[in-house]
């Protein structure tokens, strides 16, 4: 067994290798490169297999009792300083080892269907490979130092991935936002990185924990100073895991393909930001300051996430911010001490949320063969119904992804939402009310979802519904909308968008009804279905061998079994929660299939809380006036400066010379005399200036 320790290296350099050989053929032979498609894609798909066996035997024999294990070498030194590297295998990097490799293997089967006809089909397993890379380094780094390497690289694989249809200002955009907001994040995990160090003299977790609490209890450094470097290195999960106030750029990053789109919202980079709080538990769980800030944080984000999502039509949109609110859960879960409730959440929403993005992506595949490829008309689900009877598939794993999502037993987002519910009401009713009633928008917005798309009767001809998605398009794109300012020539598709936006061939004719996907697309969606059916058993009240197995470090935990007096309680808020969320669902049935509430009416009576959540609570148009349109006026302002007073005497300077060398080149004529008359002159002006003074 402790041969696999001594390669658990390898987990993410095999991805780096493929992304690396395959990188290299497209730089170096790229059209062969391209035309050995599915021998890149086998290529790729086969090693991240070898590292998906690898975590597998890596999670299997931590689980057994075996220690854990860290390999170090000195990467660095200077006088006292010493910086080493290598990895460390414990409890939560094998669960996370396990998570990212199945999602990642399953999704890149998934890509060869979705991206079949992409001329970019080879560069985008390059990128997915060089993706899941980074996240796996991320997970086995053993100090901050490697983290922050590894958590850089997965914002570069997220900026080119999101962009991979540069060619569409949209695509460009949302990869720009996204970069430029993480890095907002980053900027503060770095400045706490470097505070730590400066307090603590170590990149090591636990060691940072127990030297900065001994710092703060003997006095040499404030606890306001301490809560301070706790709250900038959780500015980074803020970022990277999109909590408020830096989640903008999550929904944006739905113009990369789905694959990458079920990747980042499901094992990788939102998980990311959740992970590092899970590592830095031991500092920030002794400091009361910073775990307020992440609870309250974490629940704020769950509702706004969630009051937004109630208004979306794109199903990817919907979705993104679905992704958005649950994972406000997972940071609110740790903010209340929850550790394992956290990565529970975490791994149960892993697998129901990429089978949910997979099963858009596969919505979307089909529809496009119905109203073309042009997102607006292809995603929007007031375009969609019932197309259970044409994709029974993608229905029903889709169907068991918003029931588990929804928290209703047995299927696993119950169990892990209910323990986070649970927690935050012994730690804080506050808490626990918002969560509360999260869940029921949750249930709601996820079966208009799934009702709007699957049941019902088609609505891909409906020619009213795309003249309304053409307007708001329009209205997006900052045109005028109003009597007689609309050609009806625009309500036709534009030529730009006639293109293969979704990576797909253009057809010469539109199919009337659209199809279920192929086998490799499926396939990804059933296996998906199991975990997302069956995973929450291994973290019921009754026997929880989750929280045995994922624990805060240095605690020891037994397996739990609950009495009847903890059975009881368990049943009171079990049944709350199941209880909200069949309200939600409800309503949604009123609303969305049988037609007997009209949601327009509803929107009619409440205008200004509909439009706070259709406009997303104004808060991109808030940082796009301040900061966007302000960077703009500050550099215009600074233009100015730099022409009129910079650039002014640095000309005034040159005219000066220009000017003096032009009249003393008249006095340089080569006559002794003249020069001899200019020297009296001189000093007879000296001679008079003194006198006169």
């Amino acid at each position: 067994m402790e041969a696999i320790y001594q390669y658990a290296w390898l987990i993410p350099v095999l991805p780096l290798a493929g992304a690396m050989i395959v990188g290299l053929g497209l730089i170096s032979f790229n059209k062969a490169t391209n035309r050995l498609r599915q021998v890149n894609s086998v290529f790729i798909v086969s090693l991240i297999g070898a590292a998906l066996v690898l975590s597998f035997a890596l999670l299997w024999s931590q689980y057994t009792g075996h220690a854990p294990y860290t390999q170090m070498i000195e990467w660095a030194a200077a006088g006292d300083f010493r910086l080493s590297m290598g990895y460390t295998i414990d409890h939560l990097t094998a669960l996370m080892l396990v998570i990212v490799t199945t999602v990642a293997f399953l999704v890149m089967i998934y890509t060869d269907g979705y991206m079949a006809h992409d001329p970019s089909y080879v560069r985008f397993y390059a990128y997915l490979s060089l993706f899941s890379s980074s996240m796996l380094g991320l997970v086995v780094s053993p100090n901050l130092v490697q983290v922050y390497v590894f958590w850089e690289l997965v914002g570069m694989c997220s900026y080119l991935l999101i962009g991979f249809w540069f060619d569409r200002k949209a695509a460009a955009d949302a990869c720009q936002k996204a970069f430029v907001t993480n890095r907002v994040g980053d900027f503060g995990l770095l400045l706490g990185i470097l505070g730590l160090y400066w307090a603590t003299r170590s990149f090591d977790f636990a060691t940072i924990g127990e030297r900065l609490q001994d710092l703060v209890s003997s006095g040499v450094i404030s606890g306001g100073l301490a809560a301070l470097f706790a709250i900038l290195v959780f500015l980074g999960p803020v970022a990277k895991s999109a909590q408020f106030p830096l989640h903008v750029w999550l929904p944006d990053a739905m113009e990369g393909p789905t694959p990458i789109s079920a990747l980042i919202h499901a094992a990788t980079m939102v998980a990311a930001g959740v992970f590092l709080i899970a590592r830095m538990f031991p500092v920030f769980a002794e400091i009361p300051v910073a775990m307020d800030v992440i609870a309250y944080t974490g629940a704020f984000t769950a509702f706004l996430g969630a009051s937004i999502a109630i208004t979306q039509n794109d199903i990817k949109k919907g979705l993104a911010y679905s992704t958005m609110s649950q994972l406000g859960y997972m940071v609110m879960a740790m903010g209340v001490g929850s550790y394992s409730a956290g990565m529970f959440h975490l791994m149960t929403h892993a697998y129901f949320k990429a089978m949910l993005f997979l099963g858009s992506g596969s919505v979307i595949h089909g529809m496009e063969h119905v109203v073309g490829h042009d997102p607006a008309y292809a995603q929007d689900m007031r375009l969609m119904g019932g197309l259970r009877k044409y994709m029974p598939f993608t229905a029903v794993t889709f169907l068991i992804g918003t029931l588990a999502i929804s928290g209703i037993p047995p299927f696993a987002g119950f169990w892990s939402k209910d323990e986070i519910l649970g927690n935050a009401f012994a730690a804080n009713p506050v808490l626990w009310g918002v969560g509360y009633l999260t869940a029921g928008i949750t249930a709601f917005y996820m079966f208009r979802m799934y009702l709007s798309t699957f049941e019902g009767g088609f609505r891909g001809a409906d020619s009213a519904i795309r003249q309304v998605i053409k307007v708001e398009q329009l209205q997006a794109q900052g045109a005028s909308i109003g009597p007689g300012a609309m050609n009806p020539k625009e309500l036709t598709l534009d030529p730009a968008h006639q293109h293969a936006d979704a990576g797909h061939d253009d057809h010469a004719h539109h199919d009337e009804f659209p199809h279920e996907s192929p086998l490799s697309m499926t396939l990804p969606l059933v296996l998906l279905a199991v975990p997302s059916i069956l995973i929450g058993l291994v973290g019921t009240p009754f026997a929880n061998y989750f929280e045995a197995f994922i624990h805060p470090p240095g605690e020891v935990v037994e397996l739990a079994t609950e009495g009847g007096e903890n059975l009881s309680e368990f049943f009171i808020m079990a049944g709350s929660s199941v209880g909200i969320s069949l309200i939600g669902i409800s309503l949604a049935i009123l609303m969305y299939l049988q037609k007997k509430i009209d949601p327009a009416a509803i929107a009619a009576k409440i205008p200004s809380l509909y439009q706070l959540s259709k406009n997303k609570w104004y808060i991109d148009d808030i940082y796009y006036n301040v900061f966007v349109l302000g960077s703009r006026r500050l550099a215009r302002q600074v233009l100015e400066v730099d022409y009129k007073v910079v650039d002014g005497a640095v000309n005034l300077t040159g005219l000066v010379t220009l000017l003096t060398g032009e009249v003393l080149k008249y006095f340089e004529n080569g006559r002794a005399q003249f020069y001899a008359l200019i020297v009296v002159a001189a000093v007879l002006g000296l001679v008079i200036f003194s006198g006169i003074t």
